[in-house]
């Protein structure tokens, strides 16, 4: 992938627009995501609060002297800022008292262990942005050819474009995830090399530093490989606390597997992805259990120690994993939109995988199969019984039903309206 492309960030346009409509923009994310290079572009001035040489010096001045470290050309970015939160209620109080939108950035690949430095939520003053891997669409996979946002504005919109992503190349996309260093080693044995370190560095010292908590690094990898087997599902803690107990030989509480999947949120390894409750026609009850997913599909694979081979042998996992992936593009995607995804099931077993539904009230309703005519058919029934239950005198219709396949040449459109679209052409 080229230094072109790389700059080809969704999140870009997402953090210009928050500067140009109010004062401080905090941009959160998984660690390696590209967060602090995206801010740099955008920077007029910048200060490392994790820079080894100055680390201690900057979090003695955010005690004593605070607004010092806020001085400088605008927009100002305040890096790994967390570190010292009381720079959230001086920058909050800074923007009150200057004229003008744009003036800091911060960014975080965490939660700050002390929340209670910070006494006020920075309503009105702060806008949220959360940054995510490459999306194959900015890493240059995908050729970009079906648009979300055609889709969502136009119904006449032609459904065409041909896939480059073959079998053997999604499982490598899936097992290397959109990390942008990853994207840049000369081998693709380098860039599963990479996303392996990236785990350990998680396992081994993330979890623990993010609230300084002592964890054992076995027992968040036994962790992982649980959430790992079970993604795409809405397992429960308990269940979790079953997989894991199975291959543990220390006690273990459903109160600590929750203490740890706490401070894996809180440094952005998993996203659970929440339940859509739609108007329907008939009583059916919703379930409203969260799904499970990781926030890039290259942590489930090092989680269980997978690679590219492993998932083709196996066409199960392989589309589990899969479906990890397309949620990842579509949220990055939705972002664009200023969208939320969500999953559908109930209690009659009708489940979809993801619905995106936009401010305006529009949504869309996708299936994810990793492909096939069977697979494919399989979901395009699901898409239409769920948009038949749907109470169309209390909500809008669907914008447009899809099936998000993982292998497949061409993007097209059924008789029935249903459009299949691989996701190698599929972008914002």
């Amino acid at each position: 992938m080229s230094e072109v492309n790389y700059k080809k960030r969704i999140a870009d346009r997402i953090l210009r627009d928050k500067l140009d409509a109010i004062g401080a923009v905090l941009i959160e994310g998984p660690k390696a995501c590209g967060k602090t290079t995206t801010a740099e572009q955008q920077a007029g001035s910048v200060v490392y609060m994790d820079d080894p040489e100055k680390t201690e010096q900057l979090l003695r001045m955010a005690n004593t002297n605070v607004k010092y470290l806020l001085q400088g050309k605008t927009p100002r970015l305040i890096d790994e800022w967390q570190l010292a939160p009381q720079l959230w209620d001086a920058i909050r109080y800074e923007v009150d008292h200057r004229s003008g939108d744009g003036q800091f950035m911060l960014t975080g690949s965490a939660v700050p262990a002390d929340s209670s430095r910070i006494r006020h939520s920075g309503a009105g003053r702060f806008g949220w942005i959360t940054m995510r891997t490459m999306s194959l669409w900015e890493s240059g996979d995908s050729t970009g050819e079906v648009s979300l946002s055609d889709l969502f504005d136009s119904r006449e919109s032609t459904t065409q474009g041909t896939s480059q992503i073959s079998m053997e190349k999604l499982a490598f996309l899936i097992c290397r995830g959109g990390w942008p260093k990853a994207l840049f080693k000369k081998s693709e044995k380098a860039a599963l090399a990479q996303v392996e370190e990236y785990y350990q560095a998680i396992t081994r010292s993330d979890v623990s530093r993010v609230d300084n908590v002592n964890r054992s690094y076995e027992r968040v990898q036994r962790l992982l490989r649980s959430y790992a087997r079970l993604q795409g599902s809405q397992a429960s803690i308990a269940t979790i606390l079953a997989d894991m107990i199975a291959n543990e030989s220390d006690e273990l509480s459903d109160m600590t597997v929750d203490s740890y999947l706490n401070a894996l949120r809180k440094i952005f390894v998993v996203e659970d992805m929440p339940a859509w409750n739609p108007n329907l026609r008939s009583k059916t009850s919703i379930r409203t259990s969260d799904t499970r997913y990781f926030v890039d599909p290259s942590i489930a694979t090092a989680s269980l120690g997978l690679g590219p081979r492993d998932l083709i042998n196996d066409l199960n996992t392989f589309g589990l994993f899969f479906e990890t992936l397309a949620v990842r593009d579509l949220r990055v995607y939705a972002d664009a939109m200023g969208g939320q995804i969500y999953h559908y099931r109930d209690s009659n077993g009708l489940e979809c995988d993801a619905v995106i539904h936009l401010r305006n009230g529009n949504y869309g309703l996708v299936e994810i199969k990793l492909g096939g005519e069977k697979l494919t058919e399989e979901g395009a029934e699901t898409l239409k019984k769920l948009s038949g239950k749907i109470d169309t005198s209390r909500m809008k219709e669907p914008s447009f039903m899809m099936v998000l396949t993982g292998v497949g040449q061409y993007a097209y459109e059924r008789e029935d309206g249903v459009i299949v679209v691989p996701i190698g052409c599929l972008k914002d």
